[in-house]
């Protein structure tokens, strides 16, 4: 998933008052009812008191005086309010000492605060801040266990999407999802938003009869169970008892259909898509199979994928138990699956092994990136596997070169008093995945594999940061070898900007083929006469990402003629037309260029698309103007927000 935000600067003296600074101190004996589901503790204790230290500045928690440990939830979906209403009950873990638990919260309608026993608790709400909300802080006497928060969210909640039925595929009913991360589920649920306060859950979701509700959880209730006194409403419940962190807590609503594609696994969808997204998924199975060989068991029970109507504004969500996906990987012969490999591959690499602030995030999709290509190897071959590393590599080159800031040039951030958004990039997708890639290369695979294998067991349902990872490594990896560290260039990879000089750019020999087609056609080859045989996606990708800047109309009508680029299904293929479309104004694409931004959300396409339109003096600022006025609407808040500060 990548996001793209606006930095924001928040006095240092806020945080301070704040004691942000000692968020995740340890120290402090707690007290409460632990979840059966949290896992006993890792062995190696300097890498715990290394992630214990780290402070989540993204948070108003303080999790070291009271810890939230698991939310029941228990909320009515009003589709024509578009609100959800009802109640979290919070249990919490305290010091002796505690006198008050803090939660985040954003753009939420509190309405009262109890205890268990439903005697009021006095609360407060700090002043709101932007990007961050504001603290929840609830008084807790007689050092209270447990808080219900009777809200409701509104119409500035930034994680829920409400689509009204014309935005959907069946064109029939209504439609819901929520995105959490990175710091949004405090928009539609008040508890502590920070990745290293991992929480089980449970929840009764109330709906409209004529829907159904899937979250990332056991689903207790698959056709849902009638509400006493409310005829028009069914509810369904559903139990995670893994601790997870607050961002993977998902919830979708609509008109959703379900098909199996094998003992544990099974595609979610619109009931008017079902059959064609369960078609292109039918190897969901194999992909978990995969993933076991490599890395151990799949922990989470089942696998299942849900499709989401084209607003999405990412690829994928890794929601445990259940993926959200954008349907634009659909592409009818299975070439853009590798982002289902990618969700999956966080089953261990972000869900169970978790960043534990978000200056660590590379740990979440650096390691995902890397073991998506693994999966992929597996099922596809290495020639896949290769060439979808090299058009990481690639992309990652390019955003380098577009990002002026350093320090968001390097795995591990600094993103005190800023949004985390700010952090997200090919950076720490395809440089965690290069550094990973180097550890292979160096270790070899079969070391390497069983120092994996055993980090994710190790520190499983736990937090981890890139100091603690380091000293893991030294431990369990590196084992004393002399100079190791120097020769990594280790410090330069996860401390310093851009690839250091010990980077192996991935080459692909198919690549090598494609490319020869490519100066075939400068030469003046017909693209008729040009040997592209059976390409599959990444292929076609590389064949457009290569040809020259200086294309003349005649070429683009024969490369269109023959490859019937503007009409294509694919999305990636055709967004890389697009933006070749634009950049020589292409009149013939500008219709379908238009379709594409008003039919689908993600950010991966719509960003560059509107960034490519306005660097076009005249006619592209008019376009980009015209068109998103009419698509901003139909775009989620996290695709809106970036978009807004590119069309002005």
């Amino acid at each position: 998933m990548k996001v793209l935000g606006q930095s924001v600067i928040w006095p240092r003296r806020i945080w301070a008052a704040l004691g942000l600074a000692t968020a995740l101190a340890g120290g402090l004996t707690l007290m409460a009812c632990q979840p059966k589901a949290v896992e006993p503790a890792a062995e190696n204790s300097e890498v715990l008191t290394l992630v214990r230290n780290a402070a989540d500045v993204h948070s108003y928690a303080q999790p070291n005086v009271a810890r939230v440990r698991h939310v029941d939830l228990n909320l009515t979906a009003d589709f024509k309010a578009k609100v959800l209403k009802g109640t979290a009950a919070l249990t919490l873990e305290t010091d002796p000492a505690a006198k008050q638990v803090i939660l985040d919260i954003k753009a939420l309608d509190i309405q009262g605060v109890t205890d268990a026993s439903g005697a009021a608790l006095k609360y407060t709400v700090g002043k709101a801040h932007p990007i961050f909300g504001s603290p929840l802080t609830i008084e807790l006497p007689q050092g209270a266990q447990k808080v219900v928060v009777h809200y409701q969210t509104t119409d500035k909640t930034t994680a829920l999407q409400w689509l009204s039925p014309s935005q959907t595929e069946g064109k029939v009913h209504p439609f819901l999802f929520s995105q959490g991360q990175s710091i949004l589920t405090r928009s539609w649920i008040p508890t502590q938003d920070s990745p290293a306060v991992r929480q089980t859950y449970t929840a009764t979701i109330l709906v409209p009869k004529e829907l159904t509700a899937v979250m990332s959880a056991e689903m207790l209730t698959p056709k849902g169970e009638a509400v006493d006194g409310q005829p028009a409403l069914k509810a369904y419940r559903f139990k995670m008892d893994a601790a997870i962190p607050p961002y993977l807590i998902a919830l979708a609503i609509g008109d959703i259909d379900f098909r199996s594609t094998g003992k544990r696994t099974g595609v979610y969808a619109e009931r008017a898509m079902v059959e064609r997204s369960a078609a292109e998924l039918e190897d969901l199975e194999k992909f978990v199979s995969a993933a076991e060989k490599i890395y151990g068991p799949y922990r989470w029970g089942r696998y299942d994928v849900l499709v989401l109507p084209p607003s999405f504004p990412f690829g994928g969500m890794e929601n445990p138990r259940l993926t959200f996906a954008t349907p634009t990987i659909l592409a009818g012969d299975k070439s853009l699956v590798s982002l289902i490999a990618h969700e999956l591959a966080h089953s261990w690499s972000g869900n169970l092994v978790t960043n534990a602030t978000w200056d660590d995030f590379w740990l979440n999709e650096g390691f995902t990136t890397y073991f998506e290509n693994r999966i992929m190897e597996e099922v596809y071959g290495k020639d896949r596997a290769l060439m979808l590393q090299s058009l990481g590599y690639s992309s990652l080159e390019g955003e380098l070169a577009s990002i002026k800031e350093p320090g968001l040039q390097q795995l591990h951030t600094d993103l005190k008093n800023r949004d985390p958004d700010d952090g997200f990039s090919d950076v720490p997708y395809e440089k965690g995945a290069a550094f990973l890639r180097l550890l292979e290369q160096t270790f070899g695979r079969k070391r390497f594999d069983a120092y994996l294998k055993g980090y994710f067991q190790r520190y499983a349902f736990k937090g981890m940061t890139t100091e603690g990872f380091v000293a893991d490594m030294r431990e369990n990896l590196f084992k004393g070898e002399v100079g190791i560290e120097d020769r990594l260039k280790l410090n330069e990879w996860l401390y310093k900007p851009g690839l250091p000089s010990n980077a192996v750019k991935p080459v692909s020999d198919a690549f090598a083929k494609v490319d020869a087609q490519v100066e075939a056609f400068k030469s003046g080859t017909p693209a008729k006469d040009l040997q592209t045989g059976e390409w599959v996606t990444q292929e076609w990708q590389r064949f457009l990402e290569e040809l020259p800047q200086d294309l003349t109309e005649a070429q683009l009508k024969d490369l269109d003629a023959t490859f019937g680029f503007t009409t294509t299904h694919n999305s990636e293929i055709l967004f890389d037309w697009l933006k070749i479309a634009i950049a020589h104004h292409y009149e013939p694409a500008m219709q379908p260029l238009e379709a594409f931004l008003t039919s689908q959300g993600r950010r991966k396409f719509v960003k560059p698309l509107y960034e490519d339109l306005m660097a076009q003096p005249g006619w592209g600022v008019d376009m980009a103007k015209r068109v998103y006025a009419t698509a901003r609407p139909l775009y989620h808040e996290v695709t809106r927000s970036t978009v807004d500060g590119i069309v002005k």
